[in-house]
C-alpha cells in the first residue's frame, strides 16, 4: 500500500474530526446557549461538514480496501466519521497497524 493512500485517509479523518467538534459546538451555542450568529456558523460549518465527509468516506474505504480490513471493521472506520472525537482514535489506531504495511511495501492483511 502507498504512503498518499495513508496520509490522505488521515487528512480526511482530522478535517472531518474537527468539523464534526465545530459543529457541535455550534449547535450548543445556537440551541442551549442562544448565541447570535451561530445558526450561520452552523450552516456553513455543517454544509462544509456533510461534503467533506463524503471525501472522508471514499478516502476511508480506499485505504480499508488496499489494506485488506474485515467488513466489521470497514465499518467502523466509516462511522467514525460522524461520532464526535471517534475519527481521530480510529486513525491513530488503524495509521499504526498500517503503518508497517506502508514501509514494507507488503501486502500482508491488517488485524481484525
Amino acid at each position: 500500500m502507498k504512503r498518499s493512500v495513508l496520509t490522505r485517509y488521515r487528512v480526511m479523518a482530522y478535517v472531518t474530526g474537527v468539523l464534526l467538534i465545530l459543529l457541535v459546538l455550534g449547535m450548543i451555542a445556537k440551541y442551549l446557549l442562544d448565541v447570535d450568529g451561530a445558526a450561520d456558523f452552523t450552516r456553513v460549518v455543517s454544509i462544509a461538514h456533510g461534503w467533506l465527509y463524503v471525501v472522508y468516506l471514499v478516502m476511508a474505504f480506499d485505504v480499508g480496501s488496499k489494506a485488506k480490513l474485515p467488513v466489521a471493521r470497514q465499518l467502523w472506520v466509516l462511522i467514525a466519521g460522524t461520532i464526535p472525537t471517534a475519527a481521530f482514535f480510529v486513525e491513530r489506531k488503524l495509521s499504526r497497524e498500517l503503518e508497517p504495511l506502508v514501509t514494507d511495501g507488503s501486502t500482508a492483511t491488517a488485524k481484525a
